[in-house]
């Protein structure tokens, strides 16, 4: 049963990390740790990687506390499941151009590009957009096609076509979300996106 799972979600001292452990508690999700321990990431079954803020300092503060290396080793190594929220999704990129060219974690191949808009189209985005699905699974199973997701931000994850998993309107096609193997990543909050977003994470840990 996906309820018996053990989820950590990483805390790195920049993520909404208890909006998004509210959001499971109130699923049933129990077994929950919120934690930057490297026992309770190898113990757990699936990882969460919140973030909000600035990609530079999000990727100094993960590797002040050594969790690009743990979290390399549970992801890469031993292939386990992880879901990046935000930043959190944006640092699986190879590099981001965010404040300067800045190393991310490099697990799917892109680069985090600043929004560059038609003039009608403010910057940053936040608020609701409709999400197109280029793949429904599994993230989107239980979502109806085009859902609305609560977005803010103002950089995106530029990558080939073939790890885009869904994407939105905004002027331009932004990436709304990415999957490659084990790793997925979504630009929106589901924490903050009501319905849609509880479907979207019910859908992620039935698929573990």
């Amino acid at each position: 049963m996906s309820s018996k799972l053990k989820i950590c979600i990483v805390d790195y001292g920049v993520g909404n990390v208890y909006s998004v452990s509210n959001a499971l508690s109130y699923l049933g999700y129990t077994r929950l740790k919120i934690s930057d321990k490297e026992n309770e990431i190898k113990n757990s079954d699936v990882i969460l990687l919140p973030g909000v803020g600035a990609f530079d300092a999000a990727m100094r503060n993960l590797k002040l506390r050594n969790l690009d290396q743990i979290l390399a080793s549970e992801v890469i190594i031993k292939k386990k499941t992880i879901l990046g929220i935000c930043v959190g999704m944006q640092m699986l990129a190879t590099t981001s151009e965010e404040n300067g060219i800045h190393e991310g974690l490099n697990w799917i191949e892109g680069t985090v590009r600043k929004l560059k808009l038609p003039e009608k189209f403010p910057v940053p985005h936040v608020g609701w957009n409709n999400v197109i699905f280029q793949n429904q699974k599994p993230l989107f199973e239980k979502n109806q096609k085009s859902s609305h997701f609560y977005f803010d931000h103002s950089y995106f994850f530029d990558c080939d076509p073939i790890y885009i998993s869904s994407w939105c309107d905004y002027g331009i096609n932004v990436t709304a979300s990415i999957q490659k193997d084990n790793i997925f990543g979504v630009q929106f909050h589901p924490e903050k996106s009501q319905t849609n977003g509880l479907k979207l994470f019910r859908s992620f840990f039935n698929s573990i």
